[in-house]
């Protein structure tokens, strides 16, 4: 059996070069062929860095989906399928919106695949795939294997991807994450990570853990830290900011390696944080106590904030930024607020008639930075505005020269040598992801649907 895998892109603009920040290995891609039988022969291609031969022979292709890539997807499939090629189609937007997505592919899998992937693979080869597979629980995570051997040749960036555990519990309203694991977390199994960092450290500068949220569980998260400790490995993650206000935690998590954190700060008005249930942002001492914290741990900060929950003040924008600068963050984002199908926060638009699209991942018309929504003051060119003004100011030459010279950012040798391209490049990225359209616009096939 020969099976094709396919990581989609988020769209294409013709004459320029996908954005280069966004081109991390595909731990799904790398799960998925963990999962295949040894004797299916494997292809993989990565549509964010090289073409798609969609000749080469076939008698399945899957293709994880997430609600920006869904259009691409659906092409993608489209010109497998004019082929007489099934599609397999599963991930986070195929859990969320299944009728959509089962439109377009002849399975879908909704929810996580290792409880399901062997029977697809067995259905397909006896040419009797089903419409739709579930697994019947979560799978232990101990079944996990990743079989990087497909990143082969393919130019990520330099950093590699792990991932030590799944979902979080905390009920923010705009998160597909707690839609997707039920408000569940796991961790998997501490000697299985142990091996795989084992084997993945020689050559290796800094891990990323994708974990959804780290710290989910305080206790888990200093015993895995202790037992890597000795590997002597540098690694980033995400976590939330409640875990920054447990000290131990931190001077454990930095003995570990942890040389930086991306926790979503949101907004700096308590309003907004209790409209978007995350009210444990302002727990304690707030953001000032937890970055002291993470300051004394020597842990960086990659800060995120969201507007568009409820009548933003039209300084919101440039207060985060200046927060942001004044707090030495080694990076940051500021987005508008997304309603992705599935959360409480879509269904709550969708309650109050404020979507601007039926499905805006679909929509031609809509580009990436546009406003899917109509916020509370109605204005969305103003927020769309007001994020791109606080990107501007945050990677404007002054702010990074000025975050540069913190102590913290220059305090070690591959952090300080990365600073300056890191920030520089998303500095220049800050035009090109600005409109980028969903999918190939010149794309000149039909989305074919099944049936």
């Amino acid at each position: 059996m020969r099976l094709t895998l396919v990581h989609p892109a988020i769209g294409r603009r013709p004459g320029q070069s996908y954005i280069r920040s966004w081109q991390m290995e595909s731990l799904p891609i790398a799960a998925l062929a963990g999962l295949t039988p040894p004797d299916v022969e494997i292809a993989f291609y990565d549509d964010r860095m090289e073409p798609i031969d969609f000749d080469r022979p076939a008698d399945l292709v899957a293709i994880p989906v997430e609600t920006y890539t869904a259009r691409r997807a659906y092409q993608i499939a489209s010109e497998f399928r004019r082929r007489k090629v099934p599609v397999v189609m599963g991930g986070f937007h195929a859990t969320l919106a299944p009728d959509e997505v089962a439109r377009y592919a002849e399975a879908v899998v909704i929810g996580e695949a290792e409880g399901v992937w062997p029977q697809v693979i067995e259905d397909a080869r006896s040419g009797r795939l089903k419409p739709r597979y579930r697994a019947d629980a979560q799978p232990c995570l101990s079944e996990i294997r990743y079989d990087r051997r497909v990143f082969a040749g393919k130019r990520y960036l330099p950093i590699r991807l792990v991932e030590t555990g799944r979902g979080c519990r905390f009920p923010c309203e705009f998160c597909a994450i707690q839609s997707f694991f039920d408000r569940t977390s796991r961790r998997r199994p501490i000697g299985a990570l142990i091996e795989e960092l084992k084997a993945l450290k020689d050559g290796t500068k800094m891990f990323f853990f994708v974990d959804d949220n780290f710290a989910a569980d305080i206790g888990s998260t200093g015993e895995f830290a202790d037992a890597i400790a000795p590997l002597g490995i540098r690694w980033i993650t995400q976590m939330s900011i409640n875990a920054a206000h447990d000290e131990a935690l931190l001077a454990r998590l930095s003995r570990a390696g942890c040389a930086g954190v991306l926790i979503g700060f949101e907004s700096l008005d308590e309003a907004v944080l209790r409209q978007m249930r995350k009210n444990f942002n302002r727990m304690k001492g707030g953001y000032g106590d937890a970055l002291a914290n993470l300051r004394r741990a020597n842990i960086r900060v990659y800060g995120t904030f969201v507007f568009g929950y409820g009548e933003t003040r039209p300084e919101a924008y440039l207060e985060a930024a200046e927060f942001a600068i004044d707090q030495g963050f080694y990076i940051a984002a500021f987005n508008h607020l997304t309603p992705f199908p599935g959360t409480p926060l879509y269904r709550r638009l969708e309650q109050e008639g404020r979507l601007l699209y039926d499905a805006w991942w679909l929509d031609p018309r809509y580009r990436y930075n546009d406003l899917p929504f109509r916020p509370d003051d109605g204005d969305a060119a103003a927020v769309r505005e007001g994020c791109l003004a606080a990107r501007r100011r945050f990677y404007g030459l002054r702010s990074i020269v000025k975050r540069f010279a913190d102590p913290l950012n220059r305090g070690e040798r591959v952090l300080a040598r990365n600073f300056l391209p890191i920030n520089w490049m998303h500095h220049a990225e800050l035009s090109v992801r600005d409109g980028f359209p969903l999918g190939d616009p010149a794309w000149q096939g039909e989305l074919l649907e099944v049936g």
